[in-house]
C-alpha cells in the first residue's frame, strides 16, 4: 500500500499550579458499566520535525435531494480550498470535515428512505472533488450497506487524496428513537478505528458518540492525534474536555451555531459561528508546557530561538501552553531541552512515580 493510502486499525506557586494540572488532565468520569480501554503510555511528539496539517471544517445545514446536497458539498469544498493559502510544499488542504447527515437521498425520518448507496454518484463526485483538491475528506452519510444485507448505518466515509475510499466509521451510539429503533432504523457500529493517514493518525466519532468516555478513550488508546467529530449538535464542552483529557486535537463540523477546533489542552484555537468553511493549521509535533520559572510564559523560547522559529502560545489563565517549531532543522523537543524544560505529561508522570 502506498504512503497516501489509509490503512485503518481498530485499537481497541509552581507546585500548586502543577497539582491543578494533574487534576485537570487525569479527571474523568467513566460511563457506568463501561470498561475503560487499556491506557496508552504517554509518548512525546516533540522530537519529530514540524508536522503542519491544514484542516477545513464546515458549518452547513444540508437538506433536499441527493443531487442538491452533492452540489452544495462540492461548493463548500471549493470554498474551503480557496480560503486556504497556497503553499509550495504540498496541497492547500490536508483534511476537510463535513457535518453529520451531510449526504442523504431525501429528507425523511426513516433511515431506509434517507439511505444512499456508496457506489455511483456519491463515490464518483466526492472522490473526484477530494482528488481535485488533493485532500482527505470525511463525508458523513446515511449509508446503505450493500455488503451487509442492505442494512443502514450512520456512517462517515473517509476519502484519501486520490479520491479512493480509505475507510468507513459507523456510529457506535446512535440516538434511540424508540425501544430497539435508532435514528429511524440505523444499525449500531461496533468499533472505533484509528486511520493511518499521510498527515497523521485520525479518529472519527459522530455526534452522540461524544457522550461516551469509552469512545474518546478508545481513540486515544489507538494513538489518534486528531479526532474529527461530525455532529448535528454544536456542543463544545464535551469535545473540549476530551481534547484536554487525551491530549489530541478535536475538530467539530455541525449545521449550526459553531464549528470549532480544540487543542490538546482543551482550548478553542479556531472557531466559526457563521455558515461556511473554517480553515486552520495545526502542528502535530508539539510540546505541552506547564508553568515554570524558566519558561517565562513562553517568552523564553522566542527570546532564545527567534519569534518566527517558534509557534504556539501560552495561557496565563490555564498556566499552560502548546508550542511547536517552525524551523525544519530543529525540533521543539530540542528547543525545550536546551532551555532545561520538560513537557507537562512527563512532569506529571514523574511526580506520580515518586508518590508513595
Amino acid at each position: 500500500m502506498n504512503s497516501s493510502a489509509c490503512d485503518h486499525r481498530t485499537r481497541s506557586g509552581g507546585a500548586a499550579r502543577l497539582a491543578l494540572g494533574v487534576i485537570l488532565v487525569f479527571g474523568v468520569v467513566w460511563v457506568v458499566g463501561a470498561e475503560p480501554p487499556q491506557t496508552r503510555p504517554w509518548q512525546s511528539r516533540a522530537d519529530s520535525p514540524p508536522r503542519k496539517v491544514r484542516i477545513a471544517t464546515v458549518m452547513a445545514g444540508l437538506s433536499g435531494p441527493l443531487a442538491a446536497r452533492l452540489d452544495t458539498v462540492e461548493r463548500l469544498m471549493d470554498d474551503a480550498a480557496e480560503a486556504a493559502p497556497a503553499r509550495s510544499d504540498g496541497p492547500r488542504l490536508d483534511l476537510i470535515v463535513l457535518p453529520e447527515f451531510a449526504i442523504a437521498r431525501v429528507d425523511s425520518p426513516a433511515a431506509a428512505e434517507r439511505a444512499v448507496d456508496l457506489d455511483g454518484p456519491v463515490r464518483e463526485r466526492l472522490g473526484a472533488k477530494a482528488a481535485g483538491h488533493r485532500t482527505w475528506l470525511i463525508a458523513p452519510m446515511t449509508l446503505r450497506e450493500s455488503g451487509r444485507g442492505g442494512r443502514v448505518s450512520n456512517a462517515a466515509v473517509l476519502f484519501d487524496r486520490s479520491g479512493q475510499v480509505a475507510g468507513i466509521y459507523r456510529k457506535v451510539h446512535p440516538i434511540e428513537d424508540a425501544p430497539g429503533v435508532h435514528e429511524g432504523g440505523v444499525i449500531q457500529g461496533d468499533a472505533y478505528p484509528v486511520f493511518e493517514c499521510d498527515f497523521g493518525r485520525l479518529g472519527i466519532l459522530i455526534c452522540w458518540d461524544m457522550g461516551y468516555d469509552e469512545a474518546w478513550a478508545a481513540l486515544a488508546a489507538g494513538g489518534a492525534e486528531v479526532v474529527a467529530l461530525p455532529s448535528a449538535s454544536p456542543q463544545t464542552l464535551r469535545p473540549s474536555a476530551a481534547a484536554l483529557r487525551h491530549r489530541y486535537y478535536v475538530v467539530t463540523s455541525t449545521p449550526r451555531d459553531n464549528v470549532s477546533i480544540f487543542d490538546p489542552i482543551g482550548r478553542t484555537v479556531a472557531q466559526r459561528t457563521a455558515a461556511g468553511a473554517l480553515v486552520h493549521e495545526i502542528d502535530l509535533a508539539y510540546a505541552i508546557l506547564h508553568w515554570s520559572e524558566g519558561l517565562h510564559e513562553g517568552r523564553a523560547l522566542r527570546e532564545r530561538f527567534g519569534e518566527s522559529a517558534v509557534g504556539g502560545d501560552y495561557s496565563t489563565r490555564e498556566d499552560t501552553g502548546v508550542f511547536w517549531s517552525n524551523d525544519p532543522r530543529r525540533t521543539i523537543g530540542s528547543m525545550i531541552g536546551e532551555l532545561g524544560l520538560r513537557e507537562m505529561p512527563e512532569m506529571i508522570e514523574q511526580m506520580a512515580r515518586r508518590q508513595p
